[in-house]
């Protein structure tokens, strides 16, 4: 038996901090309703990815992926039904801000369980979890304990990412005060969000 690979665990930190501050479904999904709901109520949202995220980890670091091994079709069904939400995601986004003569809001924030459950239909999420699972652990060793750890570093790096995402998109919102400019900025969420569906393709 090895002991704690500590070392090959901390080196997930700039994997999983790149991975979390760069651009994805749940980055633009916060800045998108900082925009538009404000700072405050997107504070569930945050919370809900910041446990969300690394409870899947858990899961499918404590043997969840195995199912995907067994049966491979219920990861397909995942990835398209992946898809599908993305897709009806940012045409929610896009639909915040309608045409008309005076800007109104369609839709709310996620909530804390929404953005929960979003996390299993999270393309690029299962990408990373998958990868930091594999790349992150070693089999000789306490593989629950390695697993934990990478979980409570997950916690760390996604709720400082968010809640920055959030921020951003809550310093926008002042300057985003007019119809025309916040429907562009919702288009523009909106697109993003259908080209982080592209990578999916490829995972």
């Amino acid at each position: 038996m090895q002991a704690f690979p500590t070392a090959l665990i901390l080196t997930s930190v700039p994997f999983l901090s790149s991975m979390g501050f760069t651009p994805g479904p749940n980055n633009i999904l916060v800045a998108s309703s900082g925009v538009n709901f404000g700072f405050r109520a997107t504070i569930p949202h945050i919370l809900g990815i910041t446990f969300g995220y690394p409870a899947m980890l858990l899961l499918v670091g404590l043997g969840l992926a195995k199912i995907f091994v067994a049966a491979p079709e219920v990861h397909v069904v995942l990835k398209y039904a992946c898809i599908l939400y993305l897709l009806y995601l940012a045409w929610k986004i896009a639909s915040v801000a309608a045409p008309g003569g005076e800007a109104r809001r369609v839709g709310k924030p996620l909530t804390f369980l929404q953005a929960v459950a979003f996390q299993w239909v999270n393309g690029k999420g299962w990408v990373v979890v998958l990868s930091a699972v594999t790349t992150y652990t070693v089999v000789e060793s306490s593989l629950l304990l390695q697993v934990v750890a990478l979980a409570g570093i997950a916690v760390v790096v996604t709720a400082a990412a968010v809640t920055c995402w959030a921020l951003f998109g809550a310093v926008l919102r002042q300057y985003l005060h007019t119809e025309r400019r916040r429907r562009s900025f919702n288009y523009s969420m909106a697109a993003l969000l259908v080209l982080s569906v592209i990578p999916v393709f490829w995972e």
